[in-house]
């Protein structure tokens, strides 16, 4: 098995970009190809760890609300380590709610302080502006444990 590469702020943000253009397809997370939002996150630990964080068991479109738990903050918090607060730095993980009394269940990641990458439903991957509305629902925010800057 190879060696895990280095993470940096700037590698992460770099192979995030990596990602941009790549078709919005759920479940997937194929560079190029296809992925969703969570797909995407899986895919940047890959190109650092050689491997997948943990396995994913197949979910629908609804998964949040039907589970009403916040599934996706407890498996980043089991690989990642958790932000106070809602400041982030670029290579950070965002986790978003669609309604405050919604869980959480869309992930991008921060590429500056005002942009983040992520994979939206009928799009392609993309480098957005955070403006108001994604900053009202920042819901968590998480760090790559290995990074080294």
């Amino acid at each position: 098995m190879r060696a895990p590469l280095a993470m940096t702020r700037s590698s992460i943000v770099a192979e995030a970009r990596r990602w941009i253009g790549t078709p919005y397809h759920h479940q997937a997370s194929v560079r190029g190809v296809g992925c969703d939002c969570l797909g995407l996150l899986r895919g940047v630990y890959r190109a650092f760890h050689h491997r997948e964080p943990e396995p994913v068991p197949a979910y629908s479109p609804d998964w949040a609300e039907a589970e009403g738990r916040e599934t996706l903050a407890q498996a980043a918090s089991r690989h990642m380590i958790a932000v106070r607060g809602r400041k982030f730095r670029p290579g950070d993980v965002l986790l978003f709610r669609w309604r405050a009394h919604l869980p959480a269940k869309h992930a991008a990641i921060a590429a500056s302080p005002g942009t983040m990458v992520h994979a939206h439903d009928g799009a392609v991957v993309a480098e957005v502006a955070i403006n108001g509305w994604w900053r009202r629902h920042l819901a968590f925010v998480f760090s790559f444990r290995d990074i080294c800057d």
